[in-house]
């Protein structure tokens, strides 16, 4: 069974970082999509960001600019690295992978939790 595991939420402050880790196990990594999903309390999941396996990103027009996905295949890891976070970024986060774009959301990690607050 294919498994994720996030590490790196926690408290920031408004204008901080935060690097989101994911190491994935049971799954031939390369060969996946993978991407970051988050849900506020009371909304639905979002996906913020997302890696092809040839590499090819694509963000939300919410954290253009401010968040990068990228991957490390030879270790099974993605990455987000979350700048200039506003308190409308506190959600939990949640790596997920799929064989395609299109399935990005086969498999899913437990989730990290990510608040923004002064």
């Amino acid at each position: 069974q294919v498994q994720l595991v996030e590490s790196g939420g926690g408290l920031v402050q408004p204008g901080g970082s935060l690097r989101l880790s994911c190491v994935g196990s049971r799954i031939i990594f390369g060969r996946h999509a993978m991407g970051w999903y988050r849900q506020a309390p009371g909304k639905q999941h979002e996906l913020v960001a997302s890696i092809t396996s040839g590499g090819r990103t694509n963000y939300a027009d919410a954290v253009k600019s401010r968040f990068t996905i990228s991957r490390d295949n030879a270790k099974n890891t993605v990455d987000l690295q979350m700048n200039s976070l506003k308190p409308e970024d506190t959600a939990v986060y949640y790596c997920t992978a799929g064989l395609t774009i299109a399935t990005i959301n086969s498999y899913w990690g437990q989730g990290t939790q990510v608040t923004v607050s002064s």
